[in-house]
């Protein structure tokens, strides 16, 4: 039975490889400090956290999330170790609240390895604590327990590191935000609630009352809390169709008479297109894809977590049978080691076969939601782009592309965001890490880069009504007019590309102005002032090639432009290589963290925000030889053209 712990209160530990698992509903740093028989932290290579992950039995996560799992190995921990404590942290200077008290109370839970709950603790009655300790697992007369701590820190990090008597504990805690920072720019933000259609307010109609300053959060990761389910009404059954999730409830109507019992369903259930909560069937599907996404994501890491205990145990056997120099010859070393491989071999068979069983599941599911999707969530191959007409209003969201894990790369989730975009995006031009981007040419990469940027740019162009998206290009050296072809000949951008250093300054003064006008309407609450013939609308940036051709004051301008614009409705594209832009060293690292890091060619850079994998990102190229995209913009040009008659 669990034992529900209340602060200060303690509970025996009868398994030394365990798990921590934290629920904050919103974004949290998870860390872990190791310290000896009186509390003392020897110094910083006894801390585990997001920029140093991994101690001697003990591994936490590398970015800041909802949720956590720590993975605890006690008899692995140094013989000097006789406390391991659990911190929590709110990520304080990257954005979000600043304190405990803004937010639901954290519950953490201590698990074994199969995920029987030990011990569990709500922390609550914390106000302006951004830091905390949570629990501690210590030893005590040679046996391990779990203690519920609960202590906050005003002081956030740098007093919580300071108590632990650490030397240097602001510059420390500087290190920890640093790395959280990193993870966070390339983690994909979870949906935030619903908020009614009514309550929902553009950035371009800025409504602000008298003196109020703009949302310091905007442009970053909304609130990962899961979108609340909505209340069932009376009259009618509910049909729960896929695990975990449950469908919207049925309008009322009164059942049809039944002469007997309907028979149990004796397979898994049939999976429905927008069988999730919402209140429209977009909002059904949006709510249903990140469904399965988080479906995905869990699964997956119960299989992984189950093959690792699998190894470790395999391990340990083996090493009892190697201590013993009796069984380390003969028959009896060979039947140890044979027994002790196929105990490995069943848990691991098992935790496929479950993980084979839900991935089924979640793979007919996308069978029947895929089709269904509205043209913003759509793949460009989708026959729904053929019927595409431009809509009267904003989508709740727009495809970015595709992720899928190597335990089944044949399952896509597609990567949907919200609308308007909270984050720019960077196009990344460059190798980094990506083997098939170490697979193309210079130029090749260079030219998928910019297809990437214009394809992303026409969705977005496609998805909003006609005058309400406007699209600027800087191309300083003019290298991208073949790639910028379709958005240039089908007449959908404000203006022609600006090239040479004169037109990039004027482009970029031209919006850092419409950004300065829009912030002071927010600010004092008057939207009527703004200048006549204004255009309310959303702008997007697209920067090509960038350092090429951009001074100091260019660079600041684009720093200004990712920081403030999207609170305001306008967005950067940067089309770029990190590489080539080192130059101007650190000083574009915040502008690189503010942008969505996403690739030309496949790559394994984004983390989803419950269990940080490490997601395949592909990008949504348009199908060789296709002509939709032009199709597309043509039509979006016609009706530009007539609403500004």
């Amino acid at each position: 039975m669990t034992a529900e712990l209340v602060r200060g209160q303690n509970h025996p530990l009868p398994d030394n490889r365990l798990e921590i698992r934290v629920s904050a509903g919103h974004p949290v740093v998870a860390g872990a400090t190791l310290a000896d028989e009186q509390g003392r932290v020897a110094g910083v290579e006894w801390i585990a956290h997001p920029g140093s992950p991994a101690l001697p039995g003990v591994e936490v996560s590398q970015q800041a999330a909802a949720d956590h799992r720590l993975a605890v190995d006690l008899e692995a921990l140094p013989e000097s170790v006789h406390r391991v404590s659990l911190l929590l942290a709110l990520p304080v200077g990257v954005g979000g609240p600043s304190r405990f008290g803004a937010v639901a109370a954290p519950f953490v839970a201590v698990t074994g390895l199969d995920g029987t709950e030990i011990a569990s603790y709500t922390i609550t009655g914390l106000d302006s604590e951004s830091a905390v300790f949570a629990l501690e697992l210590y030893r005590r007369q040679g046996a391990w327990k779990v203690r519920a701590m609960g202590q906050g820190y005003e002081g956030g990090l740098a007093a919580m590191l300071a108590d632990q008597g650490l030397e240097r504990p602001t510059e420390l805690a500087g290190t920890i935000l640093d790395a959280v920072a990193r993870g966070m720019a390339r983690s994909v933000s979870a949906p935030p609630p619903r908020v009614p259609d009514a309550e929902r307010v553009r950035h371009s109609t800025p409504t602000a009352p008298p003196n109020a300053a703009p949302d310091p959060a905007a442009g970053l990761p909304q609130d990962p809390t899961p979108p609340p389910a909505q209340p069932a009404t009376s009259g009618g059954p509910i049909s729960y169709a896929h695990p975990r999730r449950r469908p919207a409830a049925p309008d009322p109507q009164p059942a049809p008479p039944q002469s007997a019992p309907a028979a149990p369903p004796t397979g898994p259930p049939t999976p429905v297109a927008g069988d999730a909560t919402g209140w429209s069937m977009e909002e059904r599907l949006y709510n249903q894809v990140w469904g399965m996404f988080e479906d995905l994501a869990r699964t997956t890491a119960a299989y992984r977590s189950a093959c690792d205990f699998a190894e470790s145990r395999m391990d340990q056997e083996l090493d009892r049978v190697l201590s013993d120099p009796r069984s380390r010859i003969g028959g009896t070393g060979d039947a140890a080691r044979a027994a002790a491989r196929a105990k490995h071999d069943e848990l691991t068979d098992r935790a496929r076969e479950a993980l084979d069983r839900d991935l089924a599941q979640l793979v007919a599911e996308s069978e029947v939601v895929e089709p269904a999707l509205p043209a913003a969530f759509a793949r460009w191959d989708n026959p729904v782009w053929h019927a595409y007409r431009v809509p009267m209003e904003i989508p709740m969201a727009l495809r970015l592309g595709d992720l899928h894990l190597p335990e089944q790369t044949g399952l896509r989730i597609p990567m949907l965001v919200r609308l308007p975009l909270e984050r720019g995006l960077w196009v990344d031009s460059g190798r980094g890490r990506s083997e098939a981007a170490n697979l193309l040419d210079e130029g090749t990469l260079r030219r998928l880069a910019l297809d990437t940027a214009v394809a992303h740019a026409a969705r977005l162009l496609a998805v909003y009504p006609a005058g309400d998206f406007t699209v600027h290009v800087a191309d300083a050296a003019g290298s991208g007019a073949a790639a910028l072809a379709p958005l240039v000949e089908t007449g959908v951008l404000a203006a022609p590309p600006a090239a040479g250093a004169a037109g990039v300054t004027a482009l970029l003064a031209q919006l850092t102005e419409r950004v300065d006008l829009l912030q002071m309407a927010v600010r004092a609450g008057a939207a009527d002032a703004l200048p006549p013939g204004f255009d309310p609308g959303e702008h997007l940036l697209i920067v090509h090639d960038f350092p090429h051709g951009f001074d100091d004051r260019a660079v600041t301008q684009l720093r200004y432009l990712a920081d403030e614009g999207p609170s305001v409705g306008v967005h950067l594209m940067m089309v770029a290589d990190r590489e080539e832009a080192s130059a101007y060293g650190p000083v574009l690292d915040p502008l690189w963290r503010k942008l969505l890091r996403i690739t030309p060619v496949a790559d394994d850079h984004l983390a989803d925000p419950w269990v940080g994998h490490a997601w395949t990102y592909e990008p949504p190229l348009v199908p060789q030889g296709s002509g939709i995209l032009r199709q597309v913009l043509m039509q979006v040009a016609d009706a530009r053209r007539q609403w500004g008659r």
